[in-house]
């Protein structure tokens, strides 16, 4: 984490200081690389973090809260904070602005959080440790559960590829798309929470599987109906676009789960998880790109949707390796193992 605040920093001064004021598009460039690689270098870092600190009973609802904040930050609090203060400060300043919150943030993560990681669950850095990311994925449970995180983020990163054209053939502005958009993420960050908690009540495979899964690809199908159905109603097309915010905080628990597929190596299962969420941004605007012309909204929507239904089937064999042993051995004879009651729940 204290490395990507120190990525962040060089970036920003780079990128603001000179490469925005001078307009030169090299060093805009290579510094926003830099300031990039702050960004999941610390949030992802600080959600490992959580899995090794939190109560396993509770660590959905501790995934749910990062996710809570991590999105009021980044969709929330900071596009309503820059159109606040951009008029009055300029867009230069506000970026400085971004760079002091983000050290407070810092001091507040790395040395006011007294949060600890076990002895036994450290590390030391090695070529060898940082290898296992990639042997992990030789697991047919990580490789699932790599296939089920990419699938998570495939409806935020394509939608609003194509979504504002196809709605604009129903009189939707560009602007009204935004507003729609902004909403979801704002029901999202709530839903976040819930559905963290609830992971932990009823199961978190449960809750991804069925929420996550199956309830996001209805949801789909019917985002591609209802403005056929109801043509230009703002007010209705926002509420369903809601539903996707609502149905998206069913893989909340899938940040718990994860580690637990791989318990010997937490840290390298979670920057398998980390891969997903990057592959989504990829994946998703690229099946948009691919078949939009061809097949419109619906075929896009269409696939989106059986995607979704693909990461529910997987989703019942993201079983820890605990609970793998004790199936075979046969319940009479399982030892309860902490590491696997949430997920025993199920």
């Amino acid at each position: 984490m204290l490395i990507a605040t120190g990525a962040f920093v060089v970036g920003s001064v780079g990128f603001i200081g000179y490469g925005v004021a001078a307009l030169d598009w090299p060093v805009m460039l290579v510094c926003y690389a830099i300031r990039g690689l702050g960004y999941p270098l610390f949030a992802f870092s600080f959600l490992t973090w959580i899995n090794y600190s939190a109560p396993l009973e509770r660590r959905g609802m501790a995934a749910g809260w990062f996710w809570f904040m991590f999105s009021l930050g980044l969709s929330v609090v900071g596009p309503f904070y820059s159109s606040i203060v951009l008029p009055v400060l300029g867009h230069i300043a506000v970026l400085w602005t971004g760079l002091a919150f983000v050290i407070i943030g810092t001091i507040i993560g790395v040395f006011v959080n007294k949060a600890t990681i076990p002895k036994s669950e450290l590390h030391p850095f090695s070529a060898k440790e940082l290898s296992k990311a990639v042997t992990l994925l030789g697991r047919p449970r990580v490789s699932a559960g790599l296939v089920v995180k990419t699938i998570n983020g495939i409806a935020q990163y394509g939608l609003p590829v194509f979504m504002p054209l196809y709605l604009a053939t129903f009189g939707y502005t560009t602007t009204q798309w935004l507003q729609m958009w902004s909403l979801v993420f704002t029901v999202a960050i709530f839903a976040n929470l819930f559905f963290g908690y609830v992971g932990d009540k009823i199961g978190w495979r449960r809750t991804i599987g069925w929420v996550g899964g199956v309830a996001y690809a209805v949801v789909l199908v019917v985002l591609f109906f209802t403005p056929q159905v109801i043509g230009h109603n703002v007010t209705l097309m926002t509420l369903v676009l809601c539903l996707c915010g609502v149905t998206m905080a069913g893989y909340v628990p899938l940040s718990a789960l994860f580690p637990l597929l791989a318990p010997d190596n937490k840290g390298a299962s979670m920057s398998i998880l980390n891969l997903g969420a990057g592959l989504s941004t990829f994946v998703a605007p690229a099946i948009a790109g691919l078949f939009y012309e061809s097949l419109g909204a619906g075929g896009v929507l269409g696939i989106y949707a059986g995607l979704y239904i693909l990461s529910a089937v997987l989703t019942p064999f993201l079983k820890t390796p605990d609970e793998v042993t004790r199936s075979k051995r046969g319940s009479s004879e399982a030892v309860p193992s902490a590491e696997a009651v949430p997920v025993a729940q199920q």
